[in-house]
């Protein structure tokens, strides 16, 4: 990137994560439409966030967006992440900067193919929100001021958390897909609501959903911890402590299980990847 001019900033692939770094990204001000180049395999959803912001610039394929950019991020599924190095390579000049949001595929690994600064970021859907953690590892060869660069950037749509190799899957866990298995949570509080009494289901979701933005502003505000949230609610021989006593009991290893379940299916796409790139 040279020094003294705005970054400009390509997406490659906008299905759902992309599209939300793209949103979170000018809607939180980090950087304006006009210096953003986007692109998509189907073309249609590029074009479908263009409508929102006009003056977003559409390549035409993944090479055109490497051309144009500067920080160019990668938000393509790990199975196509080689074949999309390899295409936009003659584009990664030493002062730029490629960006990959997935897990699996190691800084490392990318940077034995590349000649650029290269750093994994792997965003939350809480970022949409301008809100929540983003998970950032450096490549040995990345820049100090890409290092900067990109750590300013995300701190106008999170909180930038540098992380080790080690710890990638189980911080991806409680980041990324965190906030989706707590949806699945409350959707089954909700539901049990409806089935054991006699509130209804649209009235039960308006009051879980406000409880949690609640209960998100508390933590933020630094007003409780979540140990002592609990202590204050949980009168001792009160209604909540026998819900308590239930969940205790129910739970059991649950987490523990998610855990497991998430780490076997990430070791099983850290094999595949290890295939295609040769390591």
């Amino acid at each position: 990137m040279k020094e003294g001019r705005v970054m400009k900033i390509g997406i490659i692939g906008t299905g759902n994560m992309g599209r939300i770094l793209a949103e979170a990204l000018i809607d939180g001000n980090a950087v304006s439409p006009s210096s953003m180049t986007i692109t998509n395999r189907t073309l249609a959803k590029a074009l479908d966030i263009q409508k929102i912001y006009p003056s977003l610039a559409i390549g035409q394929n993944a090479i055109d967006v490497a051309e144009n950019s500067d920080a160019i991020f990668i938000c393509v599924k790990p199975h196509n992440m080689l074949e999309l190095v390899e295409q936009i390579k003659p584009a990664l000049s030493k002062d730029k900067c490629i960006i990959s949001i997935t897990s699996p595929i190691s800084v490392e690994q990318l940077e034995r193919k590349v000649d650029c600064s290269v750093i994994r970021i792997i965003p939350s859907i809480t970022n949409r929100a301008l809100a929540g953690v983003s998970l950032f590892t450096y490549g040995t060869r990345c820049s100090a001021e890409w290092k900067n660069a990109l750590n300013a950037l995300f701190k106008k749509v999170s909180v930038p958390v540098e992380i080790e190799e080690n710890i990638t899957r189980v911080a991806s866990d409680i980041v990324s897909c965190g906030p989706a298995f707590f949806s699945h949570l409350v959707q089954s509080f909700i539901s049990a609501a409806v089935k054991e009494t006699e509130i209804d289901q649209e009235t039960a979701t308006v009051l879980a959903s406000e409880m949690l933005i609640g209960l998100g502003e508390l933590l933020s505000k630094n007003h409780y911890t979540l140990p002592t949230l609990q202590e204050k609610v949980c009168v001792k021989g009160g209604i909540t402590g026998e819900g308590i006593k239930v969940l205790d009991s129910e739970t059991g290893d649950m987490f523990e299980k998610i855990f497991q379940a998430t780490h076997k299916k990430f070791e099983e796409e850290l094999g595949k990847v290890q295939e295609q790139f040769g390591n």
